[in-house]
């Protein structure tokens, strides 16, 4: 693979979960936190492309498949499910 590829995908990577994780920081309601998931999914593609085609990165591109999971599961929560999820209660 070539190495501008790989740079474009290891970049991509690190700036779009740059992005997406001061999305969800800010807390700016579902909507916006459901499209930082849909960003942190394209950023866990990239890096698990870079990590495996990267020699020696295969422990990111492993780590990236855990990650994608999780980010698949936050995309279901925040934009597909209908049902919001129950908020924890204040302990007094």
């Amino acid at each position: 693979m070539s190495e501008t590829l790989l740079d474009v995908l290891q970049y991509y990577g690190a700036a779009a979960s740059t992005l997406a994780a001061l999305i969800v920081s800010l807390n700016l309601g579902r909507r916006w936190t459901g499209w930082a998931f849909v960003i942190f999914v394209t950023a866990s593609i990239a890096l698990i492309g870079w990590g495996f085609f990267q020699e020696d990165s295969e422990g990111i591109g492993y780590q990236n498949i855990a990650l994608l999971v999780i980010n698949c599961v936050g995309v279901y929560r925040y934009l597909i499910a209908k049902k919001q999820p129950k908020e924890p209660s204040a302990q007094t």
